[in-house]
């Protein structure tokens, strides 16, 4: 096993990645910004060493600083998390030459499936089903009406390289696609330095259903159930649920086979999550995305399936073999995961940084766990992304979870920031949601008009 990782994020996942390695016995090295010299990461790994100012692009993007912390330490391996280099295949393929093990996919691979244009064809290989598209990227306005008159609207514009919800654009008609198109493309070129972009049939309305997957260098691939991910608010995911109760057993059976074959075709290795759209009408799924690294969401699949993801990265990252096979993986219950943001969901989830004057985090009780960087007196800086924890229940059935999951909210308490915590216990109480009964527009179309007229 590595002696030693470094962790090239911050946040609640490099805490996470840090708890998982210390568990295994390995030694942990965290990176940090100037604004985050008092980051719990900070304090809670073995050695932590400062990789530049502020601006993430100084900081957690820079990969000469980061790889140079990963050589003074001695570290022989690097996990990215998620966000930041998680899915940069050129910091891959430099620690790759450096003899630093990137715990995540190969660079070749990252190539192949990150690039959701390169992934398209890749999944038609493999004979997974897609939605009808172009078929390269699409660069010009004159393409994309051409484009959008075959496959028929309402499209989706999505940026080639993106990810994080960035590039992406819903278009009904003609008219809309211009201007619709110029935008999402200068938001690609601004996010990713990419302005390619592809073109999608839109699935009106479309259940939002990720399958996680695990892979080894010595071939084995399996899949840890799915996720509901259809609550989401300007393409992000705002709470998720596992199993989806809009997919009943012969679906689960094809939507995480097809998951499977389709990394297997690409020989993944590590952590990774298959995405697709589910037409609950038709009953067809088509494939999405692959997002080749942990996702925020991966507790809830922790939870059905008693699987330690990110242990299972390092092992895998190490040489290992998955320590489960297929039929040793069993399902139970149901499991729930809030996103709690600092922000003010009453205008326009603005962002909230600033100091935290008290904290509460909810405990107690079989089922639950919550994820976070936070600390009392923790000042959040305005840099980065507005997530502050992740609350996750496990229950015997969703009935229970829902449940646990309105008491943990009741119970949690942060003071000196706004958060969004109201705003899930709201959302996790809607009669819909209780039923099961959304897709990936109810959140955007139904529950926020409603919301914000509340005072």
């Amino acid at each position: 096993m590595f002696n030693k990782i470094l962790i090239a994020n911050r946040g609640e996942i490099a805490v996470r990645i840090i708890r998982a390695a210390r568990e295994l016995g390995v030694g942990t090295v965290a990176i940090y910004s100037t604004a985050d010299r008092d980051a719990l990461h900070v304090h809670l790994a073995d050695e932590a060493i400062c990789v530049g100012p502020a601006r993430s692009t100084e900081s957690y993007l820079n990969m000469n600083n980061i790889l140079s912390a990963a050589v003074a330490t001695g570290a022989q391996a690097i996990h990215p998390g998620f966000g930041f280099l998680s899915e940069n295949s050129k910091f891959a393929r430099l620690c790759e030459e450096m003899n630093i093990k990137f715990i995540g996919p190969s660079a070749k691979v990252m190539d192949m499936m990150g690039d959701k244009i390169n992934a398209r064809a890749e999944m038609i290989k493999a004979g997974v089903p897609v939605t009808p598209g172009s078929e390269g990227e699409v660069h010009t306005t004159d393409e994309a009406v051409k484009i959008a008159e075959e496959i028929g609207y309402p499209i989706m514009l999505k940026a080639s390289a993106g990810g994080g919800g960035k590039g992406i654009r819903k278009v009904n008609n003609v008219e809309e696609l211009v201007p619709a198109f110029e935008a999402a493309q200068a938001e690609a070129q601004a996010a990713f330095g990419n302005g390619a972009m592809f073109i999608e049939r839109m699935i009106f309305p479309a259940r939002h259903i990720e399958v996680q997957i695990l892979g080894d260098s010595q071939g084995n691939v399996i899949h840890l159930g799915e996720r509901d991910c259809s609550l989401q608010r300007n393409n992000q995911k705002v709470l998720e649920e596992s199993p989806s109760v809009a997919i009943g057993h012969t679906l689960r059976q094809e939507i995480t086979a097809a998951a499977v074959k389709a990394a297997q075709h690409v020989s993944y290795e590590n952590a990774g999550t298959i995405e697709f759209l589910l037409d609950e009408s038709s009953g067809k799924f088509y494939f999405m995305e692959m997002n080749t690294r942990i996702q925020v969401e991966h507790p809830v699949t922790e939870f059905v399936s008693g699987v330690d993801i990110v242990k299972e990265q390092i092992r895998v990252a190490n040489g290992n073999e998955l320590s489960v096979k297929q039929e040793d993986v069993t399902f139970s219950g149901h499991a729930i995961e809030c996103r709690i943001n600092a922000e003010n969901p009453k205008f326009n989830f603005a962002p909230s940084p600033g100091k935290i004057t008290n904290l509460f985090l909810p405990s107690g009780g079989v089922g639950l766990r919550v994820d976070s960087a936070m600390y009392s007196g923790y000042s959040i800086p305005p840099y980065y992304d507005s997530m502050i924890a992740k609350v996750i229940v496990h229950g015997e059935n969703r009935f229970e979870a829902l449940m646990k999951m309105q008491r943990a909210l009741l119970e949690f308490d942060v003071e000196g920031v706004i958060t969004n915590v109201d705003f899930q216990l709201e959302l996790i109480s809607d009669p819909h949601v209780v039923a099961g009964d959304y897709d990936t527009s109810f959140l955007g179309n139904v529950f926020l008009p409603e919301y914000q007229k509340e005072d």
